[in-house]
């Protein structure tokens, strides 16, 4: 069986005329964009928005310039494209650049909510029916622009996680608070991967963001188009680029063993720059035990999911009272008190939703400190890995 091809091509910054030489020269080695969209198909765009509004130097979002170099090449094949996620105002679009970049290419800017939802039967591990957008359902051919960043509770979120994007807003609150072990909800999140499956993907990787992602992380150059037709071999080699074993990420080793892409570099041909000359060496990782969670035996899986995932903590100094945490919670645990945030520690699943809604650095992720013996029991055994792989 031929194994996946993932293109990796050098994009130092977002100058659009270099930027799109790079997304071209990316597509070129993966045989063309004709080979993923046909000449005038209805094309579905999923970027990553995260609300609230966020500006692109804080590599929240795929960067507007890093969609326009895509979306100027698609333009040229057809003029029948939609650009779209679930967004709570349409001031995400505009403060991410999108409005304008739209405008430009002619292509259509849809907050999917606008259109609205249908519901479909899956053949899932964990859902048996879903509501996805009517914009992917009515699209001919799916194409895939996530950012490279790390997130609190799944460690990584690139092109599998992404399309948790195409499911209503309330839908995504009620399923993390249903599923809040790290293992059962990538689970979910790769059932809804499977009704989708994009075409093409292409991932911001110019700058990606460490630490706690995907929203209160930190900027970091990685320098690079990362593109494919197998979603999950995009993220595999996004992960192994910044010291992350794919297997390591439960979306990437679901995805992987229900064969839907493949997860495992030894099955995946890179295309361009070799993974060791473009590796990110002390990449920081979001405070989660993420090569421990959802290991054990059934019976201390919950256990372990409350004493190794990290818990978030309202930073009072920092705290303006928005309200965003209380309105992301799918449980309840967060209320306000007076003029501050505060978490009910006995009620909060560890979802992380505040922490992501949260767009002044007021909630900050703690890990317990049996959390952080395995956190650095983890990082050890992976070098060591890493050491005798050469």
């Amino acid at each position: 069986m031929a194994k996946a091809q993932v293109a990796l091509v050098r994009a130092e910054d977002y100058e659009p005329a270099r930027l799109r030489a790079s997304v071209e020269r990316a597509l070129d080695l993966l045989g063309g964009v004709e080979k993923f969209v046909p000449q005038g198909a209805r094309v579905f765009v999923k970027v990553n928005l995260l609300p609230p509004p966020s500006p692109p130097e804080r590599a929240i979002v795929t960067h507007p310039a890093f969609a326009e170099a895509v979306l100027s090449i698609l333009r040229e094949l057809t003029p029948h494209i939609t650009v779209g996620d679930d967004v709570h105002s349409p001031e995400s679009f505009e403060r991410a650049g999108y409005h304008e970049i739209c405008a430009r290419l002619g292509v259509e800017l849809l907050n999917l909510r606008e259109r609205g939802f249908e519901e479909i039967p899956v053949e899932g591990a964990i859902l048996k029916r879903l509501y996805i957008a009517k914009a992917v359902r009515e699209a001919e051919v799916v194409v895939n622009l996530p950012k490279l960043k790390t997130h609190a509770l799944t460690l990584f979120t690139g092109a599998v996680k992404n399309f948790y994007g195409v499911i209503p807003t309330g839908l995504r609150t009620r399923l993390h608070g249903e599923h809040p072990n790290p293992k059962e909800f990538s689970q979910l999140l790769v059932d809804i991967f499977s009704v989708v499956r994009p075409a093409l993907t292409v991932m911001d990787g110019v700058v990606g963001m460490e630490g706690p992602g995907p929203a209160n992380g930190t900027p970091r150059r990685v320098g690079l188009v990362i593109a494919g037709g197998d979603a999950v071999a995009v993220d595999a080699v996004a992960q192994t680029i910044v010291g992350i074993n794919p297997f390591n990420v439960w979306t990437t080793r679901h995805a992987h063993a229900r064969g839907l892409g493949s997860g495992d570099p030894s099955e995946i041909e890179v295309l361009g720059e070799g993974l060791a000359a473009v590796r990110v060496e002390g990449f920081r990782l979001p405070p989660a035990a993420g090569e421990f969670v959802g290991r054990f035996p059934p019976g201390i899986t919950r256990w372990a999911t409350q004493h190794l995932q990290a818990r978030p903590v309202v930073v009072r100094g920092r705290c303006v009272a928005c309200g965003a945490c209380v309105r992301a919670c799918p449980t309840g645990a967060a209320r306000l008190r007076g003029k501050k945030a505060w978490i009910d520690a006995r009620r909060c699943i560890r979802c992380m939703c505040c922490h992501e809604a949260c767009r002044y650095g007021a909630i900050d992720l703690r890990l317990d400190p049996l959390g952080r013996l395995f956190r650095a029991a983890e990082a050890w055994v992976y070098r060591d890995r890493r050491r005798k792989a050469g």
